[in-house]
């Protein structure tokens, strides 16, 4: 329970941080203040039962219908009560929820953690985080806000019932029991905090499996919604393969682990519901059943019984609030739970014990890039091929060759300063970096966002944006610019996308830029002639490319090999001479 508390008040804390943190007390203490309202009118409820129900037993009409227009009073300020207090509640739902997703946001995004807890990456890498940050949030804010105001607000609401029901139980309960007299004053105010006190551990004890199904089920449902967001990324692939049946096969078992898993939340909840549900349906009745004793010998009038079970309801009901929410509390733990996991897991990302993680980086002296002992692994610990020292000055260009599986993708990620694993010093040139991958990202926003990402087309500008475009071939694209988001990429190949990340290069004009496969969908004119463009435009810029076949575009360039073999047969089958320079 204390781990509990302490998660949930750590993302309290966060979702009531910031600028708007004082408005939001205020409209907490609104909404709290509006149902302390609504106890008072329920105080006036219990008051109007003896009035009312004594009327009808004296057939005193004229009282009856004074004490209907009461009771339309008290239904009418409970609504208001209810209404204004829901609408702000809902408003200050959002307020914190917009706050915390911002911090959820901000903390996944913080030192590229996103990258680092992948699976393969971490020891402990975050499944779902779309998830957790977009409908976990959502719920956790909804919960809490519900949760703590119905704590608070019946608590209060628990010492004013408790009064009425202690002035209103004034008669104790007599009765012989083998052969002794019993005598309980007050016994309707025991009677109720006994009641409910049983009714909470059984309700614990048969519920106790829901929390981690809930749990369970919420990755479950991530995990199908991923499934359908590579579907509908993937569609040419899948449409070219004729791969329907290989993606329904897939969503079928996603589909299935939900489908299993609800069973068996259904079953627990159903286990949970066999006390619950009769529970709920007879508090109304059991206050009732308790006065009789004292109704008959009596004691009490109809009006004063029916008031006395009125009282004993109402705190009941309140006490009951633990079985009440409970199928709701699982859920508020479970997504405080995964939420928390997250911020900590973002804070310290655990990589795997025995990994190097020795690289340092420095500013090249000069401007140049210098590579001095370096030598990669894999987040598993594997070496890979070695990698030569070199050093290039300010507006050369470097040609990584070797096969598949060489590490040319992870070299330009350790060059880029994101790759940890490994030992040795690289130095690069101070001033912008620019990194373009073999598949190129598209955004739903539009095409224009391609080009200037990760700049805002505002802040670049309509005809910059054009003159890229042209630059890479792109000119016949322009009308697509102001096409509503995914229309403008209808119909791009991927050597169009290829040229349309190219663009950014024209946008940018950044002192490193690293090419991974980045031309690799083009044909070798097209290729030759895009890659010139470039070094054209930034003829001090450093250039590192990775491709398997060499970038004629971008000659004169040295030759990093990282394969031996690769090297070897390089040596046996020299480059023209303005290219010479392999480093082996």
């Amino acid at each position: 329970m204390r781990a509990v508390l302490a998660r949930i008040y750590r993302l309290t804390r966060l979702a009531a941080s910031g600028p708007g943190a004082p408005v939001a007390l205020v409209l907490y203490a609104v909404v709290l203040g509006l149902q302390f309202a609504a106890v008072w009118v329920s105080v006036q409820i219990i008051s109007w039962y003896k009035a009312f129900y004594d009327a009808l037993e004296r057939r005193d009409a004229a009282e009856a219908l004074l004490q209907v227009g009461h009771f339309a009073a008290l239904t009418a300020a409970a609504a208001a009560c209810f209404l204004v207090g829901d609408w702000l509640r809902k408003r200050l739902q959002m307020r914190l929820r917009a706050r915390l997703t911002a911090c959820m946001q901000d903390a996944w995004l913080a030192n590229k953690a996103y990258w680092h807890l992948r699976p393969g990456f971490s020891v402990q890498p975050v499944d779902n985080p779309d998830q957790r940050i977009a409908e976990d949030c959502r719920k956790f804010i909804e919960r809490l806000l519900i949760e703590t105001l119905d704590v608070i607000s019946n608590a209060v609401a628990l010492v004013s019932y408790v009064a009425v029901l202690w002035s209103l139980s004034a008669v104790p309960l007599s009765f012989h029991l083998f052969g002794l007299d019993v005598e309980i004053p007050r016994y309707m105010v025991w009677a109720a905090f006994l009641y409910v006190a049983v009714s909470s551990l059984l309700t614990h004890l048969l519920g106790r499996p829901v929390k981690g199904l809930v749990f369970q089920q919420e990755r479950c449902e991530a995990d199908f919604r991923h499934a359908l967001v590579q579907l509908r990324e993937g569609t040419d692939e899948i449409a070219q393969s004729s791969g329907e049946e290989a993606e329904r096969r897939r969503l079928e078992r996603r589909f299935g682990e939900i489908r299993r898993n609800w069973h068996r939340l259904i079953r627990a909840e159903v286990i949970l519901g066999l006390f619950v549900r009769p529970y709920m349906q007879t508090i109304l009745r059991i206050p009732t059943f308790l006065a009789l004793p004292i109704y008959f010998a009596g004691n009490l009038t109809l009006g004063g019984l029916m008031q006395l079970a009125q009282s004993f309801s109402t705190t009941a009901t309140t006490l009951s609030w633990f079985i009440f929410s409970y199928r709701d509390l699982a859920e508020f733990v479970a997504v405080s739970e995964r939420l928390d996991d997250l911020l900590a897991l973002t804070r310290n990302p655990q990589t795997p014990e025995g990994v190097p993680q020795a690289i340092t980086r420095g500013a090249a002296p000069g401007g140049g890039m210098k590579l001095q002992g370096v030598a990669l692994s894999t987040p598993q610990g594997r070496r890979l091929a070695p990698v030569p020292d070199m050093a290039l000055q300010p507006g050369q260009s470097l040609w990584v060759a070797g096969p598949s599986g060489a590490g040319k993708s992870t070299l330009l990620a350790a060059l880029s300063g994101l790759w940890p694993f490994g030992e040795g010093r690289i130095s690069v040139p101070e001033g912008s970096r620019l990194v373009l991958p073999q598949t190129p990202r598209v955004f739903p926003e539009g095409l224009a966002h391609a080009v200037t990402y990760p700049r805002e087309p505002e802040d670049v500008g309509r005809d910059a944006i054009e003159a890229a475009l042209r630059e890479t071939g792109l000119g016949h694209k322009l009308a697509a610019l102001d096409l509503p988001g995914p229309e403008g990429y209808a119909g791009l190949s991927m050597g169009e996308r290829q040229r349309l990340a190219l663009a950014r290069v024209f946008i940018h004009r950044p002192a490193v830029l690293i090419l991974d496969e980045a031309t690799s969908a083009l044909d070798a004119r097209s290729e030759v002639d895009l890659l010139a463009r470039v070094r054209a435009e930034l003829p001090n810029a450093t250039i590192i490319c990775a491709a398997h076949r060499p970038p004629e575009g971008l000659a004169p360039y040295q030759i990093l090999a990282l394969d031996p073999a690769a090297a070897t047969d390089r040596a046996s089958q020299p480059l023209p001479a303005p290219r010479a320079g392999a480093l082996a």
